[in-house]
């Protein structure tokens, strides 16, 4: 079975952002890595959610409705804990299992914090913080949460204010929505390299030390 990360782009659209990232780097020493993940975290409390949400009301009108059939009294707590159960489990599997259902039971502002703190944690688990210069900087494209987020090195940061990236972030997340996800990620590669090129200029021995494109 195929992962979100794994869906959202065609193999002939990752030469496509590949090559963006490979053109963008011709202009400028900064390494620059786009990285799809499917989710930045596993949000285990949104099918819990997901379950109490479903179980409740269908338990109630399910208690009532076959209490009364079986003589059982419409108010039964018994019969309610039973269809609670049921109803639970049913709603718990189907929020974690379905991601457009996820979504809903999911806090937007929990979303943000899940797709920033992942991209800290694939900035140095891919060592992105190891190049020459300092100056590597990653485009994450969450899938599930829908976000975008770019992290740059100490060495960019030294030089570029990093709210200077919202732009490429706004330009690539519209770019998503509006269903044009390859040239939205090669547009956010073409701008970040016209932004370092200016800091950044390329090398006469600069070399590719990191990947050009991540999937996971």
């Amino acid at each position: 079975m195929t992962t979100l990360a794994e869906q959202f782009l065609t193999p002939e659209q990752r030469q496509k952002v590949t090559a963006a990232v490979q053109a963008a780097e011709k202009k400028t020493s900064g390494e620059i890595v786009p990285m799809i993940v499917s989710e930045s975290h596993s949000y285990p409390v949104a099918p819990i959610i997901g379950g109490v949400f479903f179980g409740v009301p269908m338990a109630l009108l399910s208690a009532r409705l076959f209490g009364g059939l079986l003589w059982l009294g419409t108010d039964n707590m018994w019969l309610f804990l039973i269809f609670f159960c049921l109803y639970y489990g049913f709603g718990y599997f189907s929020v974690r299992k379905l991601p457009r259902l996820k979504r809903y039971f999911l806090s937007p502002a929990r979303a943000d914090i899940a797709v920033q703190e992942g991209a800290a944690a694939a900035f140095f688990s891919e060592a992105l913080h190891n190049t020459r210069d300092d100056n590597g900087i990653l485009l994450y494209i969450s899938v599930f949460e829908r976000r975008v987020w770019v992290l740059g090195d100490h060495g960019i940061n030294d030089r570029i204010e990093p709210q200077a990236w919202q732009e490429v972030v706004d330009l690539v997340t519209r770019g998503i929505r509006q269903g044009t996800p390859c040239q939205a990620i090669c547009d956010g590669v073409e701008r970040i390299g016209s932004i370092l090129e200016e800091h950044f200029p390329i090398r006469a021995d600069d070399k590719n030390e990191l990947h050009n494109l991540i999937i996971r």
